[in-house]
This record gives structure tokens, C-alpha cells and sequence, in this order.
């Protein structure tokens, strides 16, 4: 069998390999495993489980329960809670690892598995292989506990409280949120409860969209990826900003007072702004991927602000920021890491470190958004049916050449396939719309031709 985790665990539809109720059973015993093999004797691990709100969440809830108790450890059930808020409780209550089940911004066919470390990270890539190699060894079942030492699972209730008491100390302590209207889409996913009610205490004028999941309509048309309707909403109202997550809330992307989207790109250059002026960007510098548009490198670069680059991946993004102990860093998604204050990128925490610089600006976002402009920049996905290495395929790196010759050094081009789904992503960036439109179109019909 081949690899099982991704750039961001383990994802795939859900009832099919391997996301499959065995799958998961098998997970939950080999992380318990590994666990109770690094404690101290006789140690009991403990593992906090979260979900966001997929029909299949109950299913490989119970999977996961069943192979950690099968393997003698106890779980603590949060149900529907952010990707993020199970990353916080995980230290919060003095967990060993944490587990979230969502497939993020994927539809809700799919489903996946992330884990945490104690103390609220997502396990590195040998910790990952460590899972792997013990899953297809095929040992776990002679290593499953005797009955006496079988583990317990039991459902916390408080966890949306103290999810939210961690994200108002992300807040100025003297300001909060009243007279400032606000039109939020939760994408019928795991920030339906938490964020209307977050923002609501912090005395905002809170119109919510999308807080009604069903299991099947999380991502559905709504949310960070679908942000029209709440464009639509934010203009009606009047509101002052549009806030939209992804299906787990990891991701944040905003709507200004015009009705225009200010994507995550936009979002680090405000931050990373107004950190500096307030003298708290450690290091000056910033860590996005290389999917970020050009136009954030000529922002930062004015503001003097140094801009390090990593390969697709918060994971990536996260490591760099360790290394050159950075505060701020991100992905053009909406997926942006605040260190002092989180493990990991946080949809709802980034929402209000944004809010909170309106506060203090007093400048509508429409106007702090003109801190960066934007390259034309072109995505198109191909569904392929394997991912052959590129470089190997001489008509898909002649095309690639081509179209990097006719931009001359005034845009880029980036080919990279999904790290979790069956797409080659093919974008390009160029000096106008219609060239990179064009540029763009013309490698996705090589790729198309050789691989779909």
C-alpha cells in the first residue's frame, strides 16, 4: 500500500480507501500505540477528538474511538468544533494528541483525519511515516490491550467556551466590537456555533449566513471558496465587513464594505503593515508559500519587510516561521499562522486580528486593502489520472518553457499537483488578464492531453 498522509493528513471520499471506517480504527490504535510506547510506564494516553459537520464525521468518529480504546487509551469527544479550536484544546487539557476530522474546503463527500501533537502541532513528516510504517506492518492486532486495560470515551460539553475565551485574549483587552456591523458565512461548517456567538458577546451587529448544516451542505456553494453570496449580503446590509470561512474554519477570507474580496494575500500585507508600525513583526519577516501573487512580494518589499517563500503546505509555512522565528505567516487560501497567539492557522483569529486593526486605523478595509495590488493571476485545475512526475513529461515542460520565455521576467508560472486529490493545479501570473488567461489555457491543454 502506499503512502497514507498528505500535505495535510489523511483525506480522500469518504467509505473508500483510505478514509474507510478500518482505516480509521487502525489509525486511533497505531497513534495510541506510539504513545503509551514513548510514556512513562503504565501511562494512559489521552486524545481529543473534534469534527466539523460531514455526514461521514460519525462514522469515523466511532472508528477512531473504537481503535483507541482498543488500544488502551481514553478520548474526549468535542463533536463539531474548528480545526483550530481542537489544535488549542489539545494543550488546554493536557491531551497527548488531538484528531480532527474534515476535509477542509473539500465538498462533503470527502472526509479526512488530521492529528495534533500535545501540544497543539501538526505531526512533522517522520512523525507521520512512524503512523504509516506501523499501520502496514499489519503487527496491531497483536498489540491490542488485555480487557482490563481498555480505554474510556466520554463527550465534553464546554469546549466551544473555552475555544472562545482563548480567541478573545487574541483581542485588545480595551476595545471591542460595538457598532460594527458584520456578515459572517460559516460555510455550514464547524464555526456555525462559535463564531456568531464569539462575535455576538464581543457586541458586534452580527448577520449570519450558512450556519444550518445538514451534513451535506458544508462548502456547498458558500463559504471562503464561494464568497458571492456573502459580496451580496455585505452590500444589503451595509455592513462593514464580510468574514467567510472554510468548512473547518482553519481559512479566512474577507469581503470590504464595496463589496470587493480582500483574499489571504491581501490580509498578511495588512497585518504584516501594521505589526511593524506597531513594532511586534519579530524579525521583519514574513512566510507565505509559492502560491502567493507577486504582487505581496512587491508590497513587502516596499515596506521593507523581508518575505521568505516555501513550498504549498501550512505545515511549511509553519516550519519556516520556527526557523527565522517569524509571527506571521500564511497562504494566499486564507490560511494564516499568528505564532504569538496560535500552533496553527486560525480562521476566527485572524478575523479579529484584521477587525482589530480596523479599530485602531479607523480606515475602512477597502482603504487598508490598497496596501497591495494584485498581479492577474490564473488558476486552472485538471483532473488527472495519476500524478506521473512533470519533469518527466517532455511536452508539459516544453509548454511550461515557452510560456516562462513570452512573460520575459514580468509574471511566473507555477505547475504542482494536489496534495490531496487527483488535480494538477497549472497558474500562471502574467501583466495583463488576457495574456495570463490565455498562457494558462495553453499548458492545461498539454497537461490534459497527457494525463486526463
Amino acid at each position: 500500500m502506499g503512502k497514507l498522509f498528505g500535505t495535510d493528513g489523511v483525506r480522500g471520499i469518504a467509505n473508500k480507501e483510505p478514509i474507510t471506517p478500518d482505516m480509521a480504527v487502525q489509525i486511533g490504535q497505531a497513534v495510541t500505540y506510539l504513545l503509551r510506547k514513548e510514556g512513562k510506564e503504565g501511562h494512559r494516553p489521552r486524545i481529543v477528538i473534534g469534527k466539523d459537520t460531514r455526514l461521514s464525521g460519525y462514522m469515523l468518529e466511532n472508528a477512531l474511538v473504537t481503535g483507541i480504546t482498543s488500544m488502551g487509551g481514553d478520548v474526549v469527544l468535542f463533536g463539531p468544533i474548528p480545526t483550530p479550536g481542537i489544535a488549542f484544546l489539545t494543550d488546554n487539557v493536557n491531551a497527548d494528541a488531538g484528531i480532527m476530522i474534515s476535509a477542509s474546503h473539500n465538498p462533503f463527500e470527502d472526509n479526512g483525519i488530521k492529528i495534533f501533537s500535545r501540544d497543539g502541532f501538526k505531526l512533522t513528516d517522520e512523525e507521520e511515516s512512524r503512523i504509516e510504517d506501523l499501520i502496514f506492518s499489519k503487527k496491531l492486532p497483536a498489540l491490542l490491550v488485555p480487557s482490563k486495560d481498555l480505554g474510556r470515551a466520554y463527550r465534553e460539553e464546554d469546549a466551544t467556551g473555552r475555544y472562545i475565551v482563548f480567541l478573545k485574549h487574541s483581542f485588545p483587552k480595551d476595545a471591542d466590537l460595538e457598532g460594527m456591523k458584520i456578515v459572517i458565512d460559516c460555510a455550514n461548517g464547524a464555526t456555525y456555533k462559535v463564531a456568531p456567538m464569539l462575535l455576538k458577546e464581543m457586541r458586534a451587529e452580527v448577520t449570519a449566513l450558512n450556519v444550518s448544516p445538514n451534513g451535506r451542505n458544508i462548502n456547498l456553494n458558500c463559504g471562503a471558496l464561494h464568497p458571492e453570496e456573502l459580496s451580496k449580503k455585505v452590500l444589503e446590509t451595509g455592513a462593514d465587513i464580510g468574514i467567510a470561512f472554510d468548512g473547518d474554519g482553519d481559512r479566512f477570507i474577507a469581503v470590504d464594505e464595496k463589496g470587493a474580496i480582500v483574499n489571504g494575500d491581501k490580509i498578511i500585507a495588512i497585518c504584516a503593515k501594521s505589526m511593524k508600525a506597531a513594532g511586534i513583526l519579530k524579525n521583519n519577516c514574513v512566510v507565505t508559500t509559492v502560491m502567493s501573487n507577486l504582487g505581496l512580494s512587491v508590497a513587502l518589499k516596499e515596506m521593507g519587510i523581508k518575505h521568505l517563500v516555501t513550498k504549498v503546505g501550512d505545515r511549511y509555512v509553519l516550519e519556516e516561521m520556527l526557523k527565522c522565528d517569524s509571527v506571521i505567516g500564511g497562504e494566499d487560501s486564507g490560511h494564516i499562522i499568528f505564532r504569538d497567539h496560535h500552533s496553527t492557522g486560525d480562521g476566527i483569529l485572524t478575523a479579529l486580528q484584521l477587525l482589530s486593526i480596523m479599530l485602531k486605523e479607523g480606515r475602512p478595509l477597502s482603504e487598508l486593502a490598497k496596501v497591495m495590488q494584485t498581479f492577474p493571476q490564473v488558476t486552472i485545475n485538471i483532473e488527472v489520472k495519476k500524478k506521473q512526475p512533470l519533469d518527466e513529461i517532455s511536452e508539459v515542460k516544453n509548454a511550461i518553457s515557452e510560456i516562462e520565455n513570452k512573460l520575459g521576467g514580468k509574471g511566473r508560472v507555477l505547475v504542482r499537483y494536489s496534495g490531496t486529490q487527483l488535480l494538477c493545479r497549472v497558474m500562471v501570473e502574467g501583466p495583463t488578464l488576457n495574456d495570463t488567461k490565455s498562457f494558462a489555457q495553453k499548458i492545461a491543454a498539454v497537461i490534459k492531453g497527457k494525463l486526463a
